[in-house]
């Protein structure tokens, strides 16, 4: 079980990619900090669903769930719904999964219920997402109606993470370079970052775990 203390901390770590997927929305009838909100709401979804046993690194998963959120809001709102392709999906999905999991007799990966479905994972996730109910920021105490308070990294601790980063970066080639812009920063999938770079999947998703493990090393060399 994952302390409090560690999953607010990572949930506040990311919070970077709530405000990179909000400012899509920027200039469409709904508040930056409404829009933030419900990112927010999908980050916490994503932090506390994530399963690194699945396949997928951490901002594969969460960006469907955040974009699922923010869209959440203005499908409510009538300015955007939901494709029907997607919620033709979603149901797929719920079928597809009631059988893998008597088949299995264990929840089936969304790498399974992609193969299963001919379709790639981060579009399991985000159906998934499709048919989640909204996660409240508020709820009722015996003090009365109480807000969820989601931590938000101050100006020098964001300067102080983005100069450990930059120094971690030294410690890479080119390639890996590329391969984490594209991945993290431009939020592609390892299909389209391996389609860019003239490598396979499989490669890209091998050589972005030992960057990981090096940007991690470096950091904490550095920090």
């Amino acid at each position: 079980m994952v302390s409090e203390k560690i999953r607010d901390q990572f949930i506040e770590s990311n919070l970077p990619l709530v405000h990179s997927l909000c400012k899509r929305f920027v200039g469409r009838g709904i508040e930056y900090d409404d829009l933030y909100q419900a990112g927010c709401v999908g980050l916490v979804k994503a932090a506390d669903g994530f399963d690194e046993d699945r396949g997928l690194c951490f901002s594969t998963y969460a960006v469907p769930v955040i974009l699922g959120e923010i869209r959440r809001m203005f499908r409510d709102g009538g300015a955007v719904k939901v494709s029907r392709s997607l919620k033709e999906l979603s149901l797929k999905v719920a079928r597809v999964k009631s059988t893998l999991e008597l088949k299995l007799s264990r929840e089936p990966t969304v790498s399974e219920l992609a193969a299963e479905l001919g379709v790639a994972p981060e579009e399991i996730v985000e159906a998934q997402s499709a048919a989640q109910p909204t996660v409240s920021l508020t709820y009722e105490s015996e003090d009365g109606v109480c807000e969820i308070d989601i931590s938000v990294s101050g100006p020098e601790e964001l300067l102080t993470n983005k100069l450990l980063l930059e120094r971690a970066f030294k410690h890479l080639s080119d390639t890996e370079q590329q391969i984490i812009r594209l991945r993290y920063f431009e939020y592609l999938t390892q299909n389209e970052t391996a389609s860019l770079l003239g490598m396979s999947q499989v490669q890209v998703s091998r050589a972005e775990k030992k960057i990981l493990l090096k940007l991690r090393s470096a950091i904490g060399s550095v920090a």
